[in-house]
């Protein structure tokens, strides 16, 4: 008696959800993927491959090359233009014109850094430049400007005579486009007693401009200025107490020892015979110990003043405007500017802020403004201020909410907005911060972050693909899979589903512009630039893993038949599968959208162009059905495509097979 025919059972997946590598391959829901590459799950039957990068090129179609390695890339808006920034390890910065696709400078070599470099916007007038540890710079389009800017401004004597306010004129500043201060003195009982900041002009360095007072019908008033300037390692002091019997301050000299660096001088300013404050007129390098700084005061006439040294030793670390102001961290310290100027931190609104709470363990890593608050993120904690306003004393107030007090990041280019949400990395997972709520949005990636190398930065941004805002971050990763080596890839994030493209094994750094309306991502990988997903018809190896299915009954083996896959907008294409199950794939099978023509014995006839060139026939109508016999078997089966052509979408992955045995 014949055996009994085995039951042919038939599985459909086409219900696309992201990606899950948190599950094993088995226990991950049939819709979604172990790995996906280069294929966006749009929707149902909607598995898109993405575009490849393609290489900015200027007017003349050439490609953008960088003068250096570049260290850090951002991107800027001026007068309604926009631009890459690309900052590089020799200290110069290069721009890239989206408009004109120009190239060209913005600073020479040996003016920045070459690492840890922030940036931010002013209005759509200048980019605002953060260095961590030359200071704070603008770059309006044309020229890069130290905002080395005039600070305290001090009286040293008053003079004598005086029936109206004379004219003050401070000096030019350091820098020929810098924008010279200006400010106003006032005069009570015929002697000068306040000279008041106007503007605090750009452009400063040591030594401080000079002070000119005159007119308003007296004579002798004098009067020094500081200049702020955010550079790390310089020295200042504070007085602990003023002595008695000073009455001279040219006479009176402040000194610097000790601390590690050099050159720091000030002058001290008097008021009833005692040391009031110092203003530095060199505020020198190299400090590192405020410890070991030792101020001392000599001559004057007096005796018995105190000073205490302080060291500028807290690297720059982020920069925001908010609410008409700039914001400029370092330390656990926030400065903020005067209301309305990005250049003045010593005018009555201007001021600072030290974040004494616990939540933050160590110092600032990164700030940021989006959704109407201001972001401070710690290692492991969120502040947000809000609510900016001036009081009817001058005086700048706000509220400082802690959000977060056990999840914040250190990866300050991995934090961006998205939507009204705030998205970040840290070292453990990724996050969206909405109102006062973070919640863990990468549980499809937690089997990934073993092997994302901390090392390196991670850059995050907004892009536009197939017409959804999605956020990315890129990230330098080991593929134990597909690979075995390091590479940059991208996870990208949509409507709760995650999925990777890979647009440069060396892309390490990306910025968003938003280009015609249209979130574009730019990349670099090293020297070259990048418009990531800019081009449809380039191939590009996309990789789709499905879960290894079960069929409706995990405790059975079953034996694969044939496997299908739906396709359309594929002309030509190859695509090379393995059947996979929990024991391993199969030989690949390649699988060719093309027609053959055979004769009766089964040969196939071929067919030549005039140059005798063969002809390959492809189905054209948009849609087409890879199927083939399939050799594997195990209790789960699935598949690992794999492709080279773009621009097609999968619409389906079928599967036919037998049950066999039980355990």
């Amino acid at each position: 008696m014949a055996a009994a025919e085995q039951k042919k059972s038939y599985k459909v997946v086409k219900q696309f959800r992201g990606l899950n590598t948190k599950a094993n391959r088995t226990a991950i829901e049939e819709e979604e993927f172990s790995w996906v590459e280069n294929a966006q799950p749009i929707g149902n039957g909607n598995l898109k491959i993405i575009p490849n990068a393609i290489t900015s090129k200027n007017g003349a179609g050439n490609a953008i090359v960088w003068a250096n390695t570049v260290t850090h890339l951002t991107s800027c808006n001026i007068d309604v233009t926009d631009f890459v920034i690309a900052f590089q390890a020799d200290g110069r910065a290069e721009y890239y014109n989206l408009t004109t696709k120009a190239k060209g400078n913005v600073a020479v070599t040996g003016t920045f850094s070459n690492a840890d470099i922030k940036t931010s916007q002013w209005k759509n007038e200048r980019m605002l430049i953060l260095d961590p540890l030359k200071g704070y710079y603008t770059w309006d389009g044309n020229n890069v400007v130290s905002v080395g800017s005039v600070g305290i401004i001090a009286v040293t004597n008053g003079g004598t005579g005086y029936t109206g306010n004379p004219t003050v004129v401070i000096g030019a500043p350091t820098d020929a486009n810098g924008v010279q201060a200006n400010a106003t003195a006032s005069v009570l009982a015929n002697t000068v007693v306040l000279v008041s900041l106007q503007n605090a002009g750009t452009g400063y360095s040591t030594p401080p401009p000079s002070v000119t007072i005159s007119g308003g019908g007296g004579a002798n008033a004098t009067a020094i200025a500081g200049v702020v300037t955010f550079k790390y390692g310089t020295a200042s002091a504070v007085v602990i107490s003023g002595g008695t019997g000073y009455t001279n301050s040219a006479n009176t000299v402040v000194s610097f020892s000790g601390g590690g660096g050099s050159s720091a001088a000030g002058t001290a300013v008097l008021k009833g015979g005692a040391v009031f404050t110092v203003v530095m007129t060199n505020p020198g390098s190299g400090y590192t110990n405020a410890a070991n700084l030792v101020v001392t005061v000599s001559g004057g006439g007096g005796s018995g003043a105190v000073l205490k040294g302080i060291v500028n030793s807290d690297l720059n670390c982020g920069i925001a405007s908010f609410s008409g102001r700039v914001f400029i961290a370092a330390g656990r310290t926030i400065y903020y500017s005067a209301a309305g100027s990005y250049s003045d931190f010593t005018s009555v609104s201007a001021g600072s802020f030290v974040l004494t709470d616990s939540t933050l363990h160590g110092n600032i890593q990164q700030i940021l403004a989006a959704n109407n608050f201001l972001y401070i993120f710690g290692d492991d904690s969120i502040n947000v201020f809000s609510d900016v306003r001036v009081d009817t004393n001058g005086i700048t107030i706000f509220t400082n909410t802690n959000v977060s007090a056990s999840v914040g990041s250190k990866r300050p280019y991995a934090i961006f907005p998205y939507f009204r949400s705030v998205l970040f990395l840290n070292d453990y997972g990724i996050y969206a911060l909405v109102g006062s709520t973070t919640s863990k949005l990468s549980d499809g990636l937690d089997g990934m972050f073993p092997n994302i190398d901390f090392s390196y930065p991670i850059y995050a941004g907004q892009v536009l693909l197939n017409n959804i805002l999605c956020a990315a971050f890129n990230f330098r990763y080991y593929d134990a899979i597909f690979t075995e080596s390091y590479r940059y890839i991208q996870a990208v994030f949509f409507d709760k589903k995650w999925f990777l493209t890979s647009q440069g094994d060396a892309l390490n750094f990306v910025t968003s512009v938003p280009v015609g309306g249209l979130v574009t991502l730019f990349g670099t990988s090293g020297t070259s630039l990048y418009q990531l997903y800019g081009n449809a018809s380039a191939t590009i190896t996309s990789r789709v893993q499905t879960a290894l299915l079960s069929m409706a009954d995990p405790i059975r083996t079953k034996q694969a038949l044939k496997f299908g896959i739906e396709a359309t907008g594929a002309v030509g294409n190859e695509i090379i599968a393995t059947v996979d199950s929990e024991y391993g794939s199969s030989p690949p099978y390649v699988l060719i959208d093309q027609a053959t023509w055979v004769n009766n014995n089964l040969q196939i006839i071929p067919w030549a162009n005039n140059s005798f060139v063969n002809i390959p026939w492809v189905y054209t109508q948009g849609y087409y059905l890879y199927k083939s016999d399939a050799q594997q078997w195990g209790k789960y089966l699935g598949l690992t495509v794999t492709s080279e052509a773009p621009g097609f979408s999968y619409n389906t992955f079928e599967f036919e097979h037998e049950l066999r045995t039980r355990f």
